[in-house]
This record gives C-alpha cells, structure tokens and sequence, in this order.
C-alpha cells in the first residue's frame, strides 16, 4: 500500500469509528449501565496488547470478566465461564465487549481492518507473524482471519491468512471484510470464549 493508500486508509478509519460512535452511542450507554449495575470494578478493561512494528499499546473494551481473573488469554483458562461477570457472556457473544476499540481507532492505535492484536504473552502468535511481516501492519478491530474462524483458528493458520492479508490488501477487500464482519457478529459465528 502507497503513501495515498495509507492516508485514504485512516482518513476511512476515522469516518467509520466516529459515525459508529454516533450511531451506537445509545448502545454505549447501555453498555456502561449493564457493566456498572452488574459488577464491581471499572466499566473499561484496559490491556497491553501487541501494535505496529510489535509496540505495545493500550487496547480498550468493555469488562466482562471478574476483577480477580488472571491475565491471561482467555483460551488458556481452565474455566473461564467461571470468571465472567453477570453480563459479559452475553457481550462477548454479541461482541459488544469490543465496541470500545473504535477510541482506539480514532487513536491510531488501531485500524478498522487489519489483523487483531496479539496478547502481549502470545509469544508464538507475535513470532509468526514478525517472521512474515504482518507485524509491520498497524492492528484492526476486525480482519482477514476474524471473518475466516476467529476463535476456531490455530495460530498458524491465523497467520497464514494475515499474511494473505499483507498481500492482497485493497479498500474493497475491506468493506468486505467489514460487511462479513457485522453478518458474523449478528449471527455470532466463530466465538469460542
């Protein structure tokens, strides 16, 4: 992608977060009140999560998860049903846990369509992905293997269609990406945790 492709890029990124943010900020007050009402501790869960060029920055969602739960990937938990909040399955089956992420787009810390951020623990995702190069991209709220099997796909497959990604990347592809996305989420196909 050229110097005019990376401006075009976030100049999308940014209408589409902040007309998302308009257009589902009833939605975020819902959100808000459901949190606070349901569970002790703050309404945001801020983490450490793997940006451009393998930066760490901090990435925002709405808490679903206990105060007391370990900070770890959600998969490497013996049960995590048990340290869900009240309402953070239903969040994170609807996905709604993620609607603070458009802040982070409007940061630049985030793109609408890239690959997800990597934990900064998931050593074997983070060196996959240098070895290929999709560390160089600046990470999405959405992406290539998030629309491919999400939670369902073994991390050498993630990076492969990341990868894929990298190089077939184009403003199509992503409102593609972003129309599949909003058709998994409402049919909630590919959450595991």
């Amino acid at each position: 992608m050229d110097g005019s492709g990376i401006v075009v890029k976030r100049i999308f990124d940014l209408l589409v977060a902040l007309g998302s943010m308009l257009v589902l900020a009833p939605l975020f007050l819902l959100v808000v009140l459901a949190v606070r009402l349901t569970s002790f501790g703050p309404v945001l869960f801020r983490t450490s999560r793997v940006g451009k060029n393998n930066k760490l920055f901090t990435m925002y969602k709405f808490r679903t998860m206990r105060m007391d739960t370990p900070q770890v990937a959600t998969h490497l938990l013996k049960k995590p049903d048990q340290f869900l909040t009240p309402v953070g399955g239903l969040l994170r089956h609807t996905s709604l846990d993620e609607l603070p992420q458009l802040v982070n787009v409007l940061r630049g810390d985030m793109s609408m369509v890239w690959p997800r951020p990597a934990l900064f623990n998931q050593d074997d995702l983070i060196t996959l992905r240098t070895a290929e190069g999709v560390h160089e991209m600046t990470p999405g709220i959405t992406g290539w293997a998030q629309v491919n099997g999400r939670d369902e796909l073994p991390i050498p497959e993630k990076v492969k269609l990341d990868e894929w990604y990298l190089k077939n990347r184009s403003f199509w592809l992503d409102l593609k990406i972003l129309g599949m996305t909003v058709f998994k989420v409402i049919r909630k196909e590919g959450v595991v945790h």
